[in-house]
């Protein structure tokens, strides 16, 4: 017999087939007929407790037994509403929004005006769902994060202790895949439980090693001006030297992130292949209670990652810290919308509920945004996180070189200390633009000017 009639006779593809295919011979040898074998498998296939303890097929029933039963998809009659901010997103990302819109999962959608193309859904995707939680919703970087202190350095330092803010930069941080501190830093995150899952527990002392550190992709520190046109914050109106710094969970987060994808994925093999990377882990169910406290320690592990970076940094000029303004930006929320708790789920989305603070930036040479939320019900009380990239990194990489892009930064007033090409400025979108397509979800606080730039070396495999 052939495996296509074998599996004519209803008998499943892998091991049950192989066991099958193996078991054929001696179906012969034993007298059977072709036709006969046929009606044995057919009758294996329709009861496979029955026929366990078979001479011949056994193995078959019992493989039949023990492979998971894998029930058609339902998709949801019609698609989860969704409003999209921007107009000129790519098809691609839009068909992401799409495709997750169909889970039986979800609830309702939010498309941020910086949209791109990410794994499942679209960096700058928002979905609520009800009562589960997608990994590749929140990112393979956990709980990335940004974070803003505007210190009382007076702002002429940028021009007269350039080399110096450039030396405790470098000396204070760590950039790039595996970044880590010979002699750790201290900080409570590394005090709570890490035993959440058996995953945390192994990594806490990478994690530990990684603290304070920067990583590769679009991750930064900066110093730069930042401006007040009124009072606010605290603060008078005015120029202030302040630090900013994009990163999140490090290789930590990585490693949890790929762990639980493929657990969600591993639990959903009904999923067409255009909604594989939207797999879901129900929150009652184990994974999903694990992934839920992995994630949340990453949240807070993250949140440290920056504290230790600007406690040290502000340490190490003798300056005082004004004001902190800091979120993530990967990560899911319970909240309630629609009058029911659900799980919010923004990647690549700044939280932007009624009063709450945020940083939004550009690009290198592009500035940055203290926003204050407006409560918008439509976009899940969401924001954009960034400008958003106009062009892959491969294709970046392809088609700028640093001779084409230095005078942007030179106008800017922009020092670059590293970065990869695919990082210039012309990767993305007008930030100025993105802004004013959101200004039903935002206010803008205040302006961060980027003046002294480090980023991952070139050569960099990117984390973001």
């Amino acid at each position: 017999m052939k495996p296509k009639e074998i599996r004519e006779a209803g008998i499943p593809v892998g091991k049950p087939l192989r066991w099958a295919q193996m078991g054929l011979g001696e179906a012969s040898k034993s007298g059977l007929k072709k036709d006969q074998i046929f009606e044995r498998l057919q009758a294996i296939a329709a009861r496979p407790a029955e026929f366990v303890n078979d001479p011949i097929f056994g193995a078959v029933a019992r493989a039949i037994l023990e492979e998971p039963v894998v029930l058609p998809f339902q998709e949801r009659e019609k698609p989860a509403p969704y409003r999209q901010w921007g107009a000129d997103l790519d098809d691609l990302s839009l068909d992401q929004m799409r495709n997750a819109c169909r889970l039986p999962v979800a609830v309702a959608g939010a498309l941020m005006p910086d949209a791109h193309v990410g794994y499942g859904l679209p960096i700058g995707g928002v979905l609520a769902t009800r009562n589960a939680v997608i990994p590749y919703a929140v990112g393979v970087d956990i709980a990335c994060r940004m974070k803003l202190t505007i210190t009382d350095i007076p702002v002429k330092e940028l021009q007269t202790q350039k080399q110096h803010l450039i030396h405790v930069l470098e000396e204070q941080t760590r950039f790039g895949v595996g970044a880590s501190f010979r002699k750790p830093h201290d900080h409570a995150a590394m005090d709570e439980d890490w035993s959440v899952t058996a995953l945390t527990k192994r990594l806490k002392e990478k994690a530990r090693n990684q603290l304070g550190t920067s990583g590769s992709g679009n991750h930064f520190v900066e110093y730069g001006v930042f401006r007040l046109n009124q009072p606010d914050l605290g603060l008078s109106a005015g120029e202030y030297l302040a630090i900013l710094s994009h990163s999140g969970s490090r290789g930590s987060g990585a490693e949890v992130a790929a762990y639980y994808s493929q657990l969600a994925k591993e639990s959903r093999p009904e999923l067409p292949a255009e909604l594989k990377n939207l797999a879901w882990l129900d929150l009652d169910s184990e994974a999903g209670q694990e992934y839920w406290a992995a994630m949340n320690l990453m949240g807070q592990y993250a949140a440290a990652n920056h504290a230790v970076i600007h406690r040290e940094m502000v340490r190490a000029l003798k300056a005082k810290v004004l004001v902190d303004v800091e979120n993530h930006h990967n990560f899911a929320w319970k909240e309630t919308h629609l009058g029911e708790e659900l799980i919010v789920h923004r990647k690549g989305a700044t939280p932007a509920g009624q009063g709450v603070l945020g940083v939004i930036p550009g690009s290198m040479a592009s500035p940055a945004y203290v926003v204050r939320g407006l409560g918008q019900p439509d976009s899940l009380l969401s924001a954009s996180h960034g400008a958003g990239r106009a062009m892959s990194r491969t294709q970046a990489t392809k088609t700028f070189r640093w001779k084409d892009v230095r005078h942007l930064l030179e106008e800017a007033g922009v020092t670059l200390v590293s970065a990869g090409i695919d990082e210039n400025p012309r990767v993305y979108k007008d930030i100025r633009e993105v802004m004013k397509a959101q200004e039903d979800l935002v206010e803008i606080v205040g302006q961060f000017d980027p003046k002294i730039v480090k980023m991952a070396p070139e050569g960099e495999k990117a984390e973001d």
